[in-house]
């Protein structure tokens, strides 16, 4: 086999091992709403938000890690070996009866975060420099194996539960989980060939560990934290979010999810493509301020509010003389009202895009009532109503996952091209930093669902997020581009 069928062979295996990693590490966002849906366990959004979040916070602490074990020992072995003790506490996860007993299945499987780090330092030892933007890309595409447990996982629960009505058989699905694990763990190590990066191999720690002196690392980091935490931690609470908000079913959840997360994984391949060609800036500018965009019309609520709305005053004093429907006489002079005609709600069967207002005056005085200038003649109401239609929402969903996935990629393009000999420990750090947004995503928003009883508190959060990336980025570009000569900026592309 030469050298471009063994990189090719590389590049898939490690797709498609990452691809089930991702599968298992997602896994709890179906399964947890899964078994509180049914009874099994009686567990608040607080609580399944750290069941969601445990096994984000375990792959991403482990990157680092893992990162350097690659770096040092070479991605075939590694990867082989983390597949295989991945499998054991996801085979056990089916044998727990406890909160606790999820807690510490979930802290092991978890692992399985892990292996991006290593399927990027694998992966980008086998391609040249111009060509690893898009070959990372591949690989990133692994991300989909979230939409294969969102669409997935429902419907092998289904039919191992027979429906619900045997809901003990859940726990099969993790031993299944953890099968799948150990075949590819011996599929991979058949058919990849070891290489490692030289340079790494001959470096001590605390050489490998200097890039993270950079504030550049940690930059990249926090817009991995947006693009991809993020991402995982809302891939997997789009599920209860589905059935809490909508009121769907647990497998149209898992479908809709899909939407979101599938799209994220496959488009990541174009993204690494397009930073290639276009420089990872002006791909991030595009990111974050999409990003923005998308959040920001997320955020607004499904509502119906009661207000104050304009009131009928009288002009100048007088007896009034009668109240009738529309109109209201006092003295000489009568007085037009709007009366009610039906609430915004009442369109509720139609797509509304906008919001929907309304509103009308009742009358405040009787006939024989005396009144003064400026007195109320018919109070005000207004009435205002929001859809938040399902498919408006699916689709900017949707969109979202796509500008995220684009990111992905070019946050990735940055590090082989300014820390080539350290790709693991460098994508390591940019990875815990990103993994950390899958790990504390899921926790915030269960406990700003939970305090404030607004689902959408969640996209206040990201819409923030994703100005501070917007802003910091602006700012560097700026900084660079007041250094650096006219007609330069190709060189702003490349420092930031």
């Amino acid at each position: 086999m030469d050298d471009q069928a063994r990189s090719l062979s590389a590049l898939a295996m490690s797709t498609l091992a990452f691809t089930l990693c991702f599968a298992a590490w997602t896994l709890n966002g179906v399964l947890v709403t899964f078994l509180v849906e049914n009874g099994v366990f009686h567990w608040d959004q607080a609580q399944i938000g750290w069941l969601i979040g445990i096994p984000v916070l375990t792959g991403s602490l482990m990157r680092l890690p893992v990162g350097l074990l690659t770096d040092k020992f070479g991605g075939r072995k590694v990867y082989s070996i983390l597949l295989l003790l991945t499998a054991v506490p996801m085979y056990l996860l089916g044998s727990v009866t406890s909160y606790a007993g999820f807690i510490w299945a979930s802290l092991g499987f978890g692992l399985s975060g892990a292996a991006f780090a290593v399927g990027i330092a694998f992966t980008s030892v086998w391609f040249s420099k111009a060509r690893q933007g898009t070959a990372l890309g591949i690989f990133g595409a692994g991300n989909a194996g979230s939409a294969i447990t969102s669409m997935g996982a429902p419907l092998l629960l289904n039919k191992l539960t027979r429906g619900g009505a045997q809901v003990d058989a859940w726990r099969t699905a993790p031993k299944l989980y953890a099968a799948a694990l150990v075949v590819m763990a011996v599929l991979f190590f058949i058919f990849t060939t070891e290489k490692k990066s030289e340079h790494a191999a001959k470096k001590s720690l605390g050489q490998l560990l200097s890039p993270l002196k950079r504030l550049r690392v940690w930059r990249f980091g926090l817009y991995y934290f947006l693009v991809f935490g993020c991402f995982v931690g809302l891939a997997q609470w789009l599920i209860p979010y589905y059935v809490g908000v909508y009121g769907t079913s647990l497998a149209m959840a898992g479908l809709l999810a899909a939407c979101f997360s599938l799209p994220s994984g496959l488009i990541r391949a174009f993204g690494g493509w397009l930073s290639d060609r276009c420089g990872a800036r002006s791909v991030m500018y595009w990111t974050f301020g999409l990003s923005l965009f998308a959040c920001a019309a997320l955020m607004v609520p499904r509502m119906s509010i009661d207000s104050p709305g304009p009131a009928v005053l009288a002009v100048a004093g007088g007896e009034v003389s009668s109240v009738e429907p529309g109109r209201i006489q006092v003295g000489g002079m009568t007085y037009a009202y709007k009366i009610k005609n039906g609430g915004a709600e009442a369109t509720d069967d139609r797509l509304l895009v906008w919001p929907k207002s309304t509103f009308w005056q009742e009358p405040a005085v009787k006939p024989g009532d005396r009144v003064k200038k400026k007195q109320i003649l018919a109070k005000g109401f207004t009435h205002v109503f929001f859809q938040a239609n399902v498919g408006i929402f699916t689709f900017l969903v949707f969109f979202l996952g796509i500008v995220w996935g684009v990111g992905k990629a070019a946050v990735y393009k940055y590090i082989p091209d300014y820390f080539p000999e350290e790709v693991g420990v460098v994508g390591g750090i940019v990875g815990v930093i990103g993994g950390l947004g899958g790990f504390a995503g899921p926790i915030l928003f269960g406990y700003m669902l939970k305090s404030t009883g607004l689902w959408t508190t969640m996209w206040m959060a990201l819409t923030a997020l994703s100005l501070i990336c917007l802003a910091w980025l602006h700012f560097v570009v700026r900084r660079i581009g007041r250094e650096a000569a006219p007609g330069q900026i190709h060189v702003i592309d490349h420092a930031t």
